[in-house]
């Protein structure tokens, strides 16, 4: 497990934190004190366990602990609340039980919720206060959160929704890589681009890579967006079309998630974004433009879904952060170890 903070001893009556945030590619930890102090971070491997054995979260969760509660110097039971951010998590109704016991056997004690990870991304992204956060990494999903309700739009899996999420994009890559290669489309950057990427000897061993080498693998799949997203850059309007729809679906999972969510006539609701998708600018400037007239507030994401699960924490603990502490966060917003909603 990777780590980019420095260990940082807290003090004995200081309140500690663990966030932890799940994603398609990785999972990240962060232990936070109550004045703001980032005790240690680090990543570890996905705990998306949804077509493996549910034992993978257990195994992850453990290893991450040990490791930030190592470089922190203390004991997982000198934790005072933990939230875990769960790839998958109330999509099975059956392991929900189960895993909402994991924890309890790593940590020693049950002071802890958990609850999917995009719980982490609205946290994060709006420093845990009333709005919706869209979360489009591996996969895509909205939540919000108004009045003390919460509401989740999308994030159905990659099978049949997902919209706009790196899977999403990529798989409308794979499909106009086939089609410039057979005559249905202009050949543009992305034939190129995707062909050495993938060291194709013969364009139709994608074949052979995607679906029998890789057996369709989620996460292998979804990071071929950034292929797509550079073929765009270079000029592939195939491409830049394929981003520019997934900005539009996006801000309709934006749109379905406000309109349920009981604000008033007029209301201008906060509406922030996480996840790999959006260092797109094609991406980001199609979901701005068909929001434009939503009646939404766009705000650039405050913190890491990591840290938005540490706020969510302190919430659980009923000791929420106050706006100057999130506001100092910042500051560990580009050095604190990354994870979660990624591409």
């Amino acid at each position: 497990m990777g780590s980019t903070s420095e260990p940082t001893s807290p003090g004995t009556d200081a309140k500690v934190f663990l966030g932890v945030d799940g994603g398609g590619t990785k999972t990240a930890f962060a232990l936070l004190t109550d004045d703001g102090t980032l005790l240690a971070s680090g990543l570890a491997a996905s705990c998306y366990y949804l077509g493996q054995s549910i034992d993978l979260v257990e195994q992850v969760l453990r290893n991450g602990i040990d490791t930030v509660c190592g470089q922190a110097g203390i004991a997982p039971d000198r934790i005072t609340h933990a939230f875990f951010a769960l790839p998958g998590y109330g999509e099975v109704s059956a392991d929900v039980e189960t895993l909402d016991g994991i924890p309890e056997r790593v940590l020693g004690h049950r002071r802890y919720g958990c609850d999917n990870d995009m719980v982490a991304g609205w946290a994060g992204s709006l420093g845990a206060v009333d709005g919706v956060n869209v979360i489009a990494g591996t996969g895509s999903m909205t939540y919000g959160e108004h009045d003390g309700r919460g509401l989740r739009v999308g994030g159905w899996g990659e099978l049949f929704d997902d919209e706009g999420s790196a899977y999403w994009i990529a798989i409308r890559g794979l499909a106009a890589f086939a089609k410039m290669s057979d005559g249905r489309l202009p050949v543009g950057p992305l034939r190129g681009k995707l062909s050495v990427h993938l060291g194709l000897a013969a364009d139709l061993d994608l074949v052979d890579v995607v679906l029998n080498r890789w057996q369709g693998d989620r996460a292998r799949i979804a990071a071929l967006a950034r292929v797509v997203t550079e073929a765009a850059a270079d000029g592939d309007e195939v491409c830049a079309g394929i981003l520019r729809d997934a900005g539009k679906a996006l801000a309709g999972l934006v749109k379905a998630t406000t309109a349920q969510l009981g604000y008033a006539a007029g209301d201008v609701v906060p509406v922030s974004w996480s996840g790999g998708v959006f260092a797109s600018a094609e991406v980001r400037a199609s979901f701005r433009d068909h929001l434009a007239d939503a009646g939404v507030d766009l705000r650039d994401p405050l913190l890491p879904p990591v840290l938005g699960a540490a706020l969510h924490a302190a919430r659980l603990a009923g000791s929420p952060l106050s706006a100057e502490i999130v506001d100092s966060l910042q500051a560990h917003a580009t050095t604190v170890a990354l994870g979660g909603s990624d591409e």
